[in-house]
């Protein structure tokens, strides 16, 4: 297999992995599933990762990829700095709503239970969430630049408060089966940035 082939397998292989992880977790999930379901042979696996670790580790790195992708989007959609972060977190309020496994947190599912167990998937975590909040700072800042928020003195705390903030809605949200802590993080998130409670 050329190395073409075997990359397009390997990123195959991760995107079978993922609502089968989002669903169940990563120690519950096996690997001979992970290939039953993405149709690739048993015994193959270590052709493509060096372990269960790395297969880890890659899964939340294409998860983080491709979840920046669709941020950088929402929040280069026309309008205020301060407009391109509501439409970013009424995403994110959509997404953790819906019924799609696919389009749900994969930090809010696979956070706690793989801190503890691997360094390396720890630290993916750490970077792409270091990642979205570089993101939300930076709209912070231009919001204050163009005057559709007010200015922040330290606009990466204010993004970290915002990302805490969705991130323990959306487990809240997980465990109550209701959507009303992340109608909460919401209107919070309209109060801490200074705007009207509605649109």
């Amino acid at each position: 297999m050329n190395a073409t082939a075997a990359t397009d397998v390997r990123r195959h292989i991760l995107e079978v992995a993922r609502p089968l992880l989002l669903c169940r977790g990563f120690t519950a999930v096996g690997l001979n599933e992970v290939l039953t379901a993405a149709q690739v042979p048993k015994g193959s696996f270590y052709h493509y990762f060096g372990s269960k670790e790395a297969f880890g580790e890659a899964v939340l790195d294409a998860y983080f990829a491709d979840y920046l992708v669709r941020a950088d989007a929402l929040l280069a959609e026309p309008g205020t700095a301060a407009q391109r972060l509501i439409a970013y977190f009424d995403d994110w309020l959509d997404s953790q709503t819906g019924d799609e496994a696919q389009s749900r947190c994969l930090v809010v599912k696979l956070g706690a239970e793989v801190c503890d167990l691997s360094e390396s998937m720890r630290a993916a975590l750490k970077r792409g969430t270091g990642h979205i909040v570089e993101r939300l700072a930076s709209r912070v800042k231009a919001g204050g630049a163009d005057g559709s928020l007010p200015a922040a003195s330290d606009a990466h705390a204010v993004a970290v408060t915002l990302y805490q903030n969705w991130l323990g809605a959306s487990l809240l949200a997980k465990i109550t089966r209701d959507r009303a802590p992340l109608d909460r993080a919401m209107a919070d998130t309209r109060k801490l940035l200074g705007l009207p409670e509605h649109a």
